[in-house]
């Protein structure tokens, strides 16, 4: 099977084509696996984060990508919750125990033996993929295989990061930073609370001039004053900066939640103008996100057809990986990348 194949890790700056396609064996199934002919797999920032050693794999070489929809094209000997041909997704989690104190309260995405689709085991960058069937998730009728790949990770982990915000109805929210998983969290903002008003702080125009254009109230600069103070904010960013500048927008009690799995060190010295009483004091929370559960992703799933949810994409062919991970590290396109796979 082909694959675009991540042999060694390095800069993207320095190293431009990080990934190199490669002739594969079919993957193995356990018992409990299927084997998933991938048709589409979403390209996020994470595996940015892989490339460059911010959160490395274990092995190398590795195939990434965890946004990943497909049909299934065999299932192993116990491996009987879906049927051959049925259209399933895979998102970050690929396994957890079940069985830590962890996993037995719902809580999985803490678990200590944690595995991630894409870094701990190969993922869709590829023809085929094989995964547990209890990880593995029916994708709803509503949406093509390209518009399901992004909300497998950007929608999901939007959904977990606006559910731990505690926000309700009337209240202010903040969104730092406006990728694919910011434009998603906004559109689900205007569904459940339809009266609460949304600020968006980016530093691209563009991707302020797509805020507005989704029923952002506000849009500004990174280091801009929002006309009010803010109830929560989500931080989507992968530096520093943003996180400082946004508990100055905090209302007293608010909480800012920072969904990243990691914080570049390029802007860390930006943590000394961390000031108690200008962005702590007066309860002020902050709160991070650690991966999704399996609940995180079917629940939004389900909430993304009932809306419907259909995120931006923009597409790349297989062979095109390296073309849209440098797409998405120089912000050239809005909304959420997407592989063709199998097309």
């Amino acid at each position: 099977m082909k694959a675009m194949l991540l042999h060694k890790l390095g800069s993207l700056k320095e190293n431009p084509t990080p990934l190199a396609l490669a002739d594969l064996p079919m993957p193995t199934l356990e018992a409990g696996d299927i084997l998933v002919k991938v048709s589409a797999c979403g390209v996020c920032h994470t595996e940015l984060d892989e490339i460059e050693g911010r959160t490395p794999p274990p092995h190398l070489p590795v195939v990434l990508g965890h946004q990943v929809v497909g049909t299934v094209a065999e299932c192993g000997q116990e491996a009987q919750r879906f049927k051959s041909g049925d259209r399933v997704g895979v998102g970050w989690i690929y396994s957890a125990c079940g069985e830590c104190s962890y996993c037995l309260s719902g809580n999985e995405n803490l678990c200590p033996d944690f595995k991630a689709t894409g870094r701990d085991a190969n993922g869709g960058y590829a023809q085929y993929m094989a995964v547990p069937q209890d990880y593995a998730h029916p994708i709803p009728a509503t949406f093509s295989d390209v518009e399901a790949a992004p909300l497998l990770c950007a929608g999901a982990v939007g959904y977990r990061s606006l559910r731990l915000t505690q926000l309700s109805d009337g209240q202010n929210l903040g969104l730092t930073g406006f990728g694919a998983s910011g434009h998603l969290v906004l559109k689900m903002v205007r569904h459940k609370f339809p009266n609460a008003d949304v600020f968006v702080f980016a530093r691209n125009p563009k991707e302020r001039a797509f805020a507005e254009e989704l029923g952002a109230v506000w849009t500004g600069d990174t280091e801009d004053e929002a006309p009010e103070k803010l109830n929560s904010i989500i931080d989507t960013t992968p530096v520093w900066k943003p996180v400082v500048e946004a508990l100055k927008n905090l209302a007293p009690g608010g909480r800012l939640v920072i969904n990243a799995i990691r914080k570049e060190d390029v802007d860390q010295d930006y943590l000394l103008k961390l000031q108690y009483h200008e962005h702590l004091w007066q309860e002020k929370e902050i709160k991070s996100v650690a991966n999704v559960t399996r609940k995180d992703i079917r629940e939004f799933l389900e909430l993304a057809a009932q809306i419907p949810l259909k995120p931006e994409t923009e597409e790349f062919a297989l062979e095109e990986a390296n073309d849209a991970l440098r797409s998405m590290r120089t912000k050239e396109i809005k909304g959420g990348k997407v592989l063709r796979v199998n097309a």
